[in-house]
């Protein structure tokens, strides 16, 4: 037996819409919007009493697909450093390739991402750089040359 595929990834945010305008500016697309609620959301992430909205966002490849998550019950809890840098254990950051790495990085600073170093070249393949998303998550991107 072994799995079919990764389904998505889900990010906890404080502020679902602008988080969903920050993907669909990166180039991915809103699947569908639901309230989680009920005993099923409770036994599935063991907590109580768990009221959430969630935004299902695809790659428009349609095979990858984010789940950006905000919790109205129970109270969110911070994640210690605010904004962990990227040699932090557990997930580390999510990757997206793209055409054109300079105008991704245009099109999202509006919505506050900012670079942690700065665009780099690795050898004659990609352009690579990681920046600061919603929630403070890390977003690579990767621009292939070569």
């Amino acid at each position: 037996m072994s799995i079919q595929r990764m389904d998505n990834v889900a990010i906890v945010v404080d502020d679902l819409d602008a988080a969903v305008v920050f993907f669909t500016d990166l180039g991915m697309e809103l699947e569908g919007r639901a309230q989680i609620e009920g005993l099923y959301a409770d036994r599935t992430v063991g907590l109580d009493g768990v009221r959430s909205d969630i935004a299902m966002m695809r790659t428009p490849d349609g095979h990858s697909k984010l789940e950006l998550t905000k919790y109205h019950a129970p109270a969110v809890s911070d994640a210690e450093p605010r904004n962990p840098p990227p040699n932090t254990l557990g997930l580390h950051r999510v990757m997206f390739a793209v055409d054109d790495i300079d105008d991704t990085i245009a099109r999202l600073r509006p919505h506050g991402a900012e670079l942690l170093g700065e665009v780099a070249r690795y050898e004659d393949i990609f352009r690579l750089c990681y920046l600061r998303g919603p929630a403070g998550i890390i977003v690579a991107l990767a621009e292939e040359i070569g």
